[in-house]
């Protein structure tokens, strides 16, 4: 019988190919990920955010020489780059561009209708933020797009142009929490009254200038909270959380598990209801195995700052159960 030749400790995260720049993206918690999974050789997994391949390659490492990943990511550079990193594993990734929202759709698109783990690395990766022609990031100047399937159809440069006040307040603390809203969507409104906002740089001098001097400098960036609100609105990122965690939970095999990082409160707070919901009542589907989120480590934290944010919520599937 095969067994994995490492164990989860042991896997280079950054897989058999070279290893990437400093422009690459390093995936969060990944030795806890591959400890919760559970995986074992032959194990078929779905990555909703296949991203550049990190956590999949690690997958594939651990699950030899049948295991399996189906991927998913709505950006067609990333699925680009998994490809890329995948490649050494001869046919064992099948990589689809699309939105994890349709997670069951694209199963079938593949013939499968069940899998032995699910992981959702959520929030925006650092290939992104390290384009400033994405738009994702308040350190470079690029266009306000913000857009991680460029087929959609509103960038951010339309929704702050275009946008009227009051609505344009309420988006940026109901997905920013920013205490300034009302501040910087009025200063947003004079300033495109003389010319449309169209650069990353454009909205960060804007909003320097709308907030208190004390706040400028804080812990945080200044401009974080409205990048933050108006990525996850040009993305539609939360509204499709609940509904996508769901159908993962209902494509699990009894005893599979269901892994979900998230970067701000928002998102961890919909994985917690989720998993709380699916997890109580008369016929419940799901164990769920972290009472508290999982956190990184001081030293990944120090190697990787962008992982500080992050958590991991874990839930197993119930046997003879169907999930809602």
């Amino acid at each position: 019988m095969y067994t994995a030749a490492k164990k989860w400790d042991e896997v280079d995260v950054n897989g058999p190919s070279k290893r990437p720049n400093q422009n690459s993206h390093v995936p969060v918690l990944v030795k806890e990920v591959l400890s919760w999974l559970a995986y074992r050789p032959g194990g078929r997994y779905l990555d909703c955010t296949v991203g550049q391949g990190g956590l999949a390659s690690s997958i594939l490492d651990l699950t030899g020489p049948d295991g399996s990943v189906i991927g998913i990511d709505q950006d067609e550079e990333a699925i680009a780059a998994a490809r890329n990193r995948l490649e050494p594993y001869a046919g064992r990734a099948r990589l689809i561009r699309g939105n994890f929202r349709e997670l069951k759709q694209h199963l079938r698109s593949v013939g499968l209708s069940e899998v032995d783990g699910v992981v959702f690395d959520l929030g925006v990766s650092s290939a992104q933020l390290d384009r400033p022609d994405r738009g994702f990031s308040f350190l470079a100047d690029g266009p306000l797009d913000m857009r991680m399937d460029r087929r959609g159809d509103r960038t951010a440069a339309e929704l702050l142009n275009q946008l009227g006040e009051t609505e344009l307040a309420d988006l940026l603390y109901q997905f920013g929490e920013e205490r300034y809203s009302r501040r910087i969507a009025r200063a947003v409104v004079r300033a495109r009254a003389r010319r449309p906002l169209q650069t990353t740089f454009d909205l960060v001098s804007l909003i320097r200038d709308a907030v208190p001097v004390f706040y400028r400098h804080g812990r945080l960036h200044y401009a974080t909270r409205t990048f933050q609100a108006l990525r996850i609105a040009v993305n539609h990122e939360l509204e499709v959380l609940e509904e996508s965690f769901r159908d993962a939970a209902d494509v699990l095999v009894p005893g599979g598990r269901l892994c979900v990082i998230s970067f701000h409160s928002l998102e961890d707070r919909i994985a917690k209801q989720t998993f709380r919901a699916l997890s109580h009542g008369q016929e419940p589907c799901l164990a769920t195995l972290t009472k508290k989120p999982c956190v990184p480590s001081e030293q990944e934290r120090r190697e990787n700052p962008r992982a500080r944010s992050a958590k991991l919520r874990v839930a197993e599937r119930l046997p003879h159960r169907r999930c809602p």
